[in-house]
């Protein structure tokens, strides 16, 4: 979300130079789709993840900038707060010692610019909402200062026409007013990047969408937001809350929200991009130069820059992605449920877990889309987030069950058999899943440890609220530092 923008005002003929370009987008990609001139499949996988900046007390420190300079790597970029930057791992082989090779590769990288951070006073911290954001540090002033934050925040805001509402019921209630789309800054993910052919991209979106509530139970780091206990993983509603363009009215007539699930399973990638186009104004609609169609007929292949630009502002759980790598286009599935952290084991026990399952699923014989609704899947996505690890969730065959025993019996063998199928090593692949049957097992997570221990600071050592936000936050990076995975961290 940090591509340099130079166009900051927008005309009525801009929309529609913009829209006229889109269509004509979406219709060279049916015909690239059409010809077979995408990739070949390599097997590519890739991560990506947002990271908060705390200062010595655990506050959020508003100092991406200088933190990113000391960095000085192309891998680490801004994000949307000054609280944050996002750390991008190129991709590999989805085969072999992948896990362990990313593994190397995310503590060197981690380990790295936390040391630069520090020379800025600052530290790194891999959660999915920092506990200790205040509504007071949710101001336009810490907005990151690329261009294009502040173009999309006033675009959003320009089509809202008010301000936005944040109203979450979970253990405790929130309830607030923003004037900016800062509080989506506190939301930091980890996106898992799986590229596919045009020919199966439907069945790896649909398995990817099935189990997105199981995803965010099994992974849900994010219990707390201004101070406030909220859902198990608050990522889901906050990010619906806090980019949503639509006043109340436009709610009540069934208009799509920005931040969307979907309504429906899919046949081609195509029907995700058309429906980009057919529901949703773009925010940003500045034009490139590229004729698709003219570069398409004599022979090159076009980058369908205002199809990705506008894809780039509509918040699917699971992003298609249209993308051009030497000289040859390509179509990826980006999964976004995930929060970022605890460490970087859980990191990569989520995405075992996740390539294994979408990989089984993906050519099982009754494929699980043609057995669940898609309402079905989508209530799951978000019971998972609200309930985390003690969830309750639906799956065909097995009725209304809990999240663990779900996994148990039916997803983790379902997940050894599809990282099998990809070729991975039988040690790795023990390995982390094993820590996703170990939070099974313990009945914990993220979210339940913050919890667990926020409650022992407040309840046994007397601290006031914030001091037992800042306590465990404190304790929660001391122990992803250490690098055990978050199942085997003690609870005081």
């Amino acid at each position: 979300m940090g591509e340099e923008v130079d166009q900051v005002t927008f005309t009525r003929s801009d929309r529609q130079r913009y829209r006229h370009k889109l269509r004509l987008c979406l219709e060279t990609l049916e015909r690239l789709l059409a010809d077979g001139r995408f990739e070949s499949p390599r097997k590519l996988m890739g991560v990506e993840i947002e990271l908060n900046l705390t200062d010595a007390d655990g506050l959020p420190c508003m100092a991406n900038d200088r933190v990113l300079d000391r960095i000085a790597s192309p891998d680490f970029q801004t994000e949307l707060g000054q609280f944050n930057i996002e750390v991008n791992i190129p991709p590999h082989r989805l085969v072999g010692p992948v896990f362990s090779e990313l593994a190397e590769e995310l503590r060197t990288s981690l380990d790295y610019a936390d040391r630069k951070a520090a020379e800025s006073g600052a530290r790194i911290v891999m959660i999915g909402i920092l506990p200790t954001l205040t509504d007071a540090h949710m101001v336009l002033e810490n907005l990151s200062h690329n261009p294009r934050y502040t173009l999309l925040n006033d675009q959003i805001l320009m089509a809202r026409g008010e301000d936005i509402q944040l109203q979450i019921e979970g253990v405790e209630r929130l309830e607030t007013t923003s004037t900016s789309i800062v509080p989506e800054a506190a939301c930091t993910s980890v996106q898992l990047h799986l590229q596919v052919t045009p020919d199966n991209f439907a069945a790896v979106w649909n398995a990817a969408q099935s189990v997105s509530g199981v995803q965010v139970a099994l992974g849900a780091n994010s219990p707390f937001l201004y101070g406030r206990e909220l859902w198990r993983e608050t990522r889901p509603i906050l990010f619906e809350q806090s980019c949503d363009t639509r006043p109340e009215e436009l709610i009540a007539q069934g208009v799509r929200p920005l931040t969307w699930f979907g309504e429906r399973w899919i046949g081609s990638v195509t029907d995700l991009f058309a429906e980009n186009v057919r529901y949703f104004p773009s925010l940003l609609p500045i034009c490139d130069p590229e004729d698709p169609v003219a570069a398409l007929d004599r022979g090159d292949i076009p980058h369908l820059p205002e199809l990705r630009l506008h894809n780039g502002t509509i918040y699917r759980w699971n992003r298609p992605v249209y993308d051009v790598a030497r000289g040859k286009p390509h179509l990826r599935v980006e999964n976004r449920v995930l929060p970022a952290g605890p460490t970087v084991d859980d990191i990569l026990a989520n995405a075992a877990f996740y390539y294994g399952v979408v990989r089984s699923l993906v050519e099982d014989e009754r494929p699980v889309w043609e057995r669940m609704p898609f309402a079905e899947a989508a209530d799951n996505f978000h019971t998972g987030a609200r309930h985390g690890v003690e969830a309750e969730l639906a799956w065909p065959g097995l009725g209304r069950v809990p999240v663990t025993e779900l996994v148990l019996r039916e997803l983790l063998p379902r997940a050894y058999e599809g990282l099998e199928a990809w070729g991975i090593d039988a040690r790795e692949r023990d390995y982390y899943l094993g820590i996703i049957e170990g939070r099974c097992v313990r009945r914990t997570n993220g979210a339940a440890w913050q919890s667990a221990v926020f409650r022992h600071y407040r309840d046994r050592r007397g601290l006031d609220r914030l001091g037992a936000l800042r306590a465990m936050t404190l304790r929660y990076a001391e122990l992803m530092r250490g690098g055990d995975p978050v199942h085997m961290w003690p609870v005081p």
